[in-house]
């Protein structure tokens, strides 16, 4: 006479958590099953002559090259004595506006980008004309000052 208590989407939800648990209990049993155990061996890491982390150990019949303290250099190379470098430059006008007067050359000997402000121009210049210049820095970063076109 009486319907039962339960209605079917309760009986659905509880069906389902119960075969999730399942499976869960299984995954973890397998994992328990597959589980080695590991030892320090498998945790140990080495690192070669080059630097790199490797797995297997270092070869101890392998020669190792000695350096003598005398030939480590401290210390930087200094360029300025090396190579006189010409103050006046040649580069190519990669960007220039009129409008606001700044502008910027592609250096060719460095390839380096450098500012330019109408101030610092001799003569009338425009994007892709070939220009000499001298390089100081300015408050910013390299800036190129006397510029004038090149023939």
């Amino acid at each position: 006479m009486g319907r039962s208590q339960e209605s079917f989407n309760k009986k659905e939800v509880r069906t389902r958590k119960e075969k999730k648990r399942k499976e869960k209990e299984k995954k973890r049993l397998a994992a328990k099953e597959g589980e080695k155990k590991s030892g320090l061996d498998d945790m140990m890491a080495y690192v070669d002559e080059h630097g790199m982390i490797s797995e297997t150990a270092p070869d101890p019949t392998k020669k190792k090259v000695v350096v003598k303290l005398e030939d480590i250099e401290i210390g930087v190379a200094n360029r300025g004595s090396a190579e006189k470098i010409d103050p006046i430059r040649r580069g190519i006008v990669s960007f220039f506006n009129d409008s606001k007067g700044y502008g910027f050359i592609r250096d060719l000997e460095t390839n380096e980008s450098v500012f330019i402000h109408i101030n610092n121009v001799l003569e009338d210049i425009k994007e892709g004309n070939m220009v000499t210049f001298e390089v100081e820095m300015g408050p910013k970063g390299l800036a190129a000052s006397q510029v004038k076109i090149s023939k």
